[in-house]
Order: structure tokens, then sequence, then C-alpha cells
């Protein structure tokens, strides 16, 4: 059986765990050559060395998504290693809650930076190794080659979530770049659609009881988690009865990725379990 992504280049960030690294798993194990990227060089270099082991291809770009140049690095490690770019999956991010008249300006703009600048960075960085591609592969007279953008939203961008304003302003934000870049690059045969997760069991989102679970961005502990009673009463809200898992997160990106969707552009695809529809 053919590979339906063979010979595709693929960008994920965030990859190095969760449902970033589950959606890097399914790209490689269709056939692309994945960049691999987190905070983390050791946990990049993990998952990195996973899809290796499993006869795939990969490497990493470690770093901040919200660091100047990072872009351009992100983009030209693609080029550099693997001769190309054909998918990009914008995934990295986290949450710093607070209700609005407790959220500090730094909140505010780092939840911003990550989740809606640094995407607006990566896919700017791309546009001219896109354009350049399609060039020449129209010149030649080649098949169509059909790219693909990923956006990461969530439902906190669709209906909004109390004390998520800045996580759910800049999920909205992604849906309005997705919609954007789907027009603009249209005729270089990009689609660009957006993913928004409902409740997806993550690190970010496991049960904490005693609500101490945080993570190190940048140097600085961020709370995260979720009580677990108030985990259990958002389950029950969901009508398939249950959190998603991140293999199942990561399904709902590989169909936007896959020839099967080169006609779906400009969508938003909700991944909640029926929640959020």
């Amino acid at each position: 059986m053919t590979s339906p992504l063979a010979d595709r280049v693929a960008l994920v960030s965030g990859s190095g765990r969760g449902i970033g690294r589950e959606i890097a798993l399914k790209l490689a194990a269709a056939g692309a050559a994945v960049v691999v990227n987190d905070l983390d060089p050791d946990v990049a270099e993990r998952t990195a060395a996973d899809i290796t082991a499993a006869g795939g291809r990969a490497t990493t770009c470690p770093g901040s998504v919200t660091a100047d140049g990072f872009a351009e690095r992100f983009v030209g490690t693609a080029v550099d290693t693997f001769g190309g770019l054909h998918i990009v999956v914008n995934n990295a991010g986290y949450t710093w809650d607070g209700v609005l008249q407790k959220m500090s300006d730094e909140q505010w703009d780092d939840i911003l930076d990550v989740h809606l600048k640094a995407p607006f960075r990566i896919l700017r960085a791309a546009q001219p190794v896109i354009s350049a591609a399609v060039r020449v592969e129209r010149a030649a007279g080649g098949p169509r080659v059909t790219r693909k953008v990923v956006n990461i939203s969530s439902i906190a961008g669709t209906t909004g979530n109390a004390g998520q304003a800045n996580y759910s302003s800049a999920k909205a934000g992604v849906t309005g770049l997705t919609r954007t870049l789907a027009k603009e690059w249209g005729r270089y045969d990009v689609t660009v659609n957006c993913v928004a997760f409902g409740l997806i069991r993550t690190r970010l989102t496991e049960a904490a009881a005693g609500g101490d679970a945080s993570i190190d961005v940048g140097g600085r502990r961020i709370r995260v988690g979720v009580n677990p009673d108030l985990l259990a009463q958002l389950e029950t809200g969901i009508p398939l009865g249950r959190a998603g898992t991140p293999a199942e997160a990561a399904g709902a990106v590989y169909l936007l990725c896959i020839p099967e969707s080169d006609y779906v552009s400009g969508q938003v695809l909700v991944c909640g379990g029926g929640f959020g529809g």
C-alpha cells in the first residue's frame, strides 16, 4: 500500500509531548518526514528517535516558538534536512488562566504570542519557500501538489471559556488567521484549516489533586491541571461521555493532511466528542 504522505515534509510545533507528539508520530507513520519541536531538546529528541526507530524520518528543531528568529530556523530545518515543505501544523502552546480583572499584561501577551503570533511568524517564514516550490513545480509541468496548513484552536476560541480571556481570544484569532490564509494561499494550492479541540486528556488538563501541578515555561512555573471533580463534571457534558485522547486529537489533524481533504480549505473542524460543535 502506498503511504499517503510519502515524499511530504511536515513541521509540527510543540511535538515533543502530548497531542503534538501523536500528530508527529501519525504523520511519520503515513510517510512524512517530520521536524519535531519542543522547548526541551531531550523531549524532542525522544520523539524523533521513536519515529526513526519505527522506520520513519525525523529531525528536531528545539526552542520556543515565540523566540525571535525561530520561525526561519524551523522552516530552514525542513528545507535543509529534507529538501522541501508540504505540511505545517501549528500546535505549540499552553494555558495561563485567570479572571480578567486579575490578568496581567504579561499573562495576556505571553498567551497571545505563543498561540497566535508564533503561527503567524511560522507561516510568514514558510511563504517564500512554498511560493518558490510552486513556481518550479508548475514550470516543470508535473502533477498538482497540494500543501497543507493545520492550525490548532480550541472550543474556548469558538464559545469562550471563563478564566481564559487570553487563551480564548488567541484561539479565536487563529480562526481568523486560518480563514484569511485559505483565501490568500489558495493560489499556491495550499489548503488552510483549523482543528478546534474540546477536552483532551493531556498534562495541561489532567486531574490535579491539590491543584499543585505545574509546567516550566522559560523558567516560569505555570499551574496546570483540572480539579478532579470539575473534570468529571466536564466529561458528563460531552455527548460521548469522556475526554478525548491525544491520539484521537491527532486523528482529526491527520484528516486535514491527507490527499482525501485536498478540496477542503478555510474550515474549522471541532474535535470535541460532540461538545462544542
